[in-house]
């Protein structure tokens, strides 16, 4: 099966998903998402478009966490390198074979950020009932880290406000 027939299938998964949780009354709050160790949660209002890694043109003279600008669905985005921002380091060498399972996640356009992240894997769809117990992030978290939830299996998940990354200085000075 090709990437692309594999992605699709994932998103009509995903659609179907949605509609069932509509349909039962319960709301599906984030995108779980996992980039390096971490595992993340994307507020659904907050995500946009998912699309299969395209390789970037390079941009010269910005952070290595920056990866450059690839053509989505017709428009021009940048691709950030989330677990690297976030970490403050340059990204990572990715094998052909881990660059087949990331996705790049688009920023709802409503955010009016024209960035797609990169992550290593889509979780599925996360609602309150999946989490037992929830906590502030840490005083020294960046703004964009919202509450960390423990699931029913004991894994903590850190929620990411991505309107509130999208504004953050060091991520908008993409130049070194």
């Amino acid at each position: 099966m090709s990437n692309k027939q594999a992605l699709h299938e994932f998103q009509s998964r995903l659609a179907t998903r949605l509609q069932s949780v509509r349909a039962t009354g319960a709301a599906a709050s984030w995108l779980a998402v996992e980039v390096d160790e971490l595992r993340l949660l994307f507020p659904l209002s907050h995500a946009g478009e998912i699309f299969a890694w395209a390789p970037p043109q390079k941009v010269p003279y910005t952070h290595g966490w920056f990866l450059g600008v690839a053509n989505l669905r017709g428009g021009l985005s940048g691709v950030v390198d989330l677990a690297a921002f976030i970490a403050g380091r340059p990204g990572r060498r990715r094998s052909e074979n881990d660059l087949a399972q990331c996705r790049l996640v688009m920023f709802n356009p409503l955010l009016e950020t024209n960035c797609a992240l990169l992550v290593d894997r889509l979780t599925g769809l996360r609602t309150t009932e999946a989490f037992s117990a929830s906590a502030s992030p840490d005083a020294q978290a960046p703004a964009y880290f919202g509450h960390v939830y423990t699931d029913t299996g004991g894994e903590q998940w850190q929620e990411i406000n991505l309107q509130t990354l999208s504004q953050t200085p060091g991520f908008i000075a993409i130049g070194v």
